[in-house]
């Protein structure tokens, strides 16, 4: 029997371990019902570390952090939550992987703006909460609808009839502003305009969104596809 594709998810944040506790099962929950094995990846990981492990894909999760804007050479705003350079250093390590090895990537939320930033792009350090709260937070299931545009990956993951405008989840108060090298923009909140899922169509699989489909894995399809085709590329990555 074929052993199953192995997913790096980095723990979501090195200050938070409640966070951490809540989150990263999820992903990793997601993971597994999709098909594949969950690798936790520790933010105390070095390079050397990282490279003795195979992977077949990488999941950069949320976090509670935000992007160091120093990175994208933006002063901070007071706004900005503190940065967390140890799930950063992580972060890049494991992107260089997915660029050097074309691993397929599933960037959510933080993770998002981790891979605009490591493609060159910026970050709006805060979005107001009108006309659409971004911030709407876990326990709204759907806080804000988005459309999705036509021949793109997540487009063709919708199941048959299924609208290309739906209702998503949101929990952040940042977002992609300048968009990334060889990011394409997939999918915008329709109130407002703001990024909610690029991908890299050059990529054998990258794809990125603002909301978190492991938390809504059972309630809604598109969510538990994004998962399957993810594992399906990491498969197909071996």
């Amino acid at each position: 029997m074929a052993s199953r594709p192995r997913i790096a998810i980095p723990v979501p944040t090195s200050f938070d371990p409640a966070y951490n506790a809540q989150s990263w099962p999820e992903y990793a929950a997601a993971v597994e019902r999709s098909g594949a094995e969950p690798i936790r990846v520790e933010l105390t990981s070095d390079p050397a570390t990282l490279a003795r492990h195979s992977f077949d894909g990488i999941l950069l999760p949320g976090s509670g952090a935000d992007v160091n804007p120093e990175g994208y050479g933006h002063l901070r705003q007071e706004e900005s939550a503190p940065a967390d350079p140890a799930r950063e250093a992580v972060d890049k390590i494991l992107l260089e992987r997915v660029e050097v090895e074309n691993l397929p990537l599933l960037a959510i939320c933080f993770g998002l703006q981790s891979l605009n930033v490591y493609r060159g792009g910026t970050l709006i350090q805060h979005l107001v909460p009108i006309p659409v709260n971004h911030r709407a937070g876990r326990s709204v299931q759907e806080a804000h609808a988005i459309q999705l545009s036509p021949d793109t990956k997540l487009y063709a993951m919708r199941e048959p009839g299924e609208p290309t405008r739906m209702l998503i989840n949101s929990s952040h108060h940042q977002a992609v502003g300048a968009v990334g090298s060889d990011l394409v923009v997939v999918a915008r909140s329709t109130e407002d305009g703001v990024v909610e899922a690029v991908e890299d169509p050059s990529h054998r699989w990258l794809v990125g969104v603002q909301w978190h489909p492991e938390r809504t894995f059972d309630h809604t399809p598109l969510s538990r596809t994004i998962f399957q085709h993810f594992v399906s590329a990491a498969g197909t990555a071996r």
